[in-house]
């Protein structure tokens, strides 16, 4: 079995459930499986190096989104073979699942991921679009623009954010902005800010919030079994 180092969240809960025991290194943030023992490396912005060494891995697994160039380059530059997912949209998450899973030594697609294809594929076409604002940050104000995973996942989900033409994948955008674009729902997930009730809604007053979770609407993994379900009822509820 090949010895794996994951720098993705989602990643690492995708191959700790499909090849129990590849794993031998993994972020901070790998909060999935909640079990998981594993010898942690550090962020995914900033995961030691040296400790990725020391581990001897045969496979380090990376995103180009959330892990920076000069940390892969310098894996590489050591002798590490990294494998560097891209993701956009569902169905590029399930191609890109099943190459890194191959990658690791899966024999054969897990059952799994096909429940999840099956799960998004089974989506029936929204009769009814609502235009939101989804925000990401706050202290400054991030949301949503252009090209992103997440704005697929809400496009199938019959949500459109206000601002997937923005010519920036995660732009800033002053508050007084996002709620001048009157939108007719703000999408609030817990990660990478951590939304709740009493952080996030009182900004955007008379509109109606739906908090969801951050691992259904941005996580590639296991997790896209649930998310059809999970986040259709969070949307679902907050435009009642």
């Amino acid at each position: 079995m090949k010895r794996v180092v994951s720098l993705v969240p989602s990643l690492t809960e995708a191959v700790a459930r499909t090849l129990p025991g590849a794993l031998v290194g993994a972020t901070d943030w790998c909060a999935h499986p909640a079990d998981l023992e594993i010898t942690r490396i550090g962020g995914t912005k900033n995961p030691g190096l040296d400790r990725i060494l020391a581990l001897a891995p045969d496979l380090v697994i990376a995103n180009e989104e959330e892990n920076r160039a000069p940390d892969l380059d310098a894996l590489r530059a050591a002798g590490l073979d990294v494998l560097v997912t891209e993701v956009r949209g569902v169905p590029q998450a399930f191609a890109e699942l099943a190459r890194v899973l191959g990658a690791c030594g899966a024999p054969e697609r897990p059952g799994w991921l096909a429940q999840a294809e099956a799960a998004w594929a089974a989506l029936p076409e929204p009769t009814a679009r609502t235009r939101a604002v989804v925000p990401i940050w706050r202290r400054p104000w991030m949301v949503l623009g252009r090209d992103t995973f997440a704005g697929d996942v809400l496009a199938r989900l019959g949500v459109d954010h206000v601002f997937a033409g923005h010519p920036d994948r995660y732009p800033r955008v002053p508050l007084e902005e996002l709620r001048a674009a009157a939108p007719d729902l703000v999408v609030l997930p817990d990660e990478p800010y951590r939304f709740a009730a009493g952080d996030g809604p009182e900004a955007f007053p008379g509109l109606p919030c739906a908090l969801v979770s951050g691992r259904h609407l941005t996580w590639y993994g296991p997790s896209l079994t649930e998310a059809p379900r999970a986040l259709g009822e969070a949307l679902r509820a907050a435009r009642r």
